[in-house]
């Protein structure tokens, strides 16, 4: 099987995608890394499509900050790959940090990766 992007790539596409969460870029950001059919699957059962989230994601509250722990990459078929991690991210005013195990599927389109599908777990304790 054909690895196209190796785990350092994806966790540094991973971090940029945070970085546009925490600047109110992320629809701009989100919007152009997904493909076409792209979904997000989150934490409160929501599910959404790409245009959902470029119009959406500018206007949320940014993440004051973030980190991304456990990294594993999975190869699925030639040219696609999931990327596996657990993530705590803080926003000022909210109680509790934010803290979930997040998969995002990466296919190569064009040589460039990009985002198929993302999903959340949150985490318990």
């Amino acid at each position: 099987m054909n690895n196209a992007f190796t785990l350092d790539e994806l966790v540094a596409l991973e971090r940029r995608g945070w970085d546009s969460l925490c600047q109110s870029r992320g629809g701009d950001f989100y919007g152009a890394l997904m493909t076409a059919d792209a979904v997000m699957v989150l934490v409160n059962g929501m599910t959404l499509d790409r245009e959902t989230i470029r119009a959406s994601l500018d206007d949320a509250p940014p993440w004051e900050s973030y980190e991304i722990t456990e990294p594993r990459l999975l190869p699925i078929a030639d040219g696609a790959s999931a990327l596996v991690y657990r993530a705590r991210a803080e926003r000022t005013g909210d109680d509790k940090p934010f803290e979930a195990l997040m998969s995002s599927v990466y296919a190569d389109v064009g040589g460039q990766p990009r985002l198929v599908l993302y999903q959340q777990t949150t985490v318990t304790h």
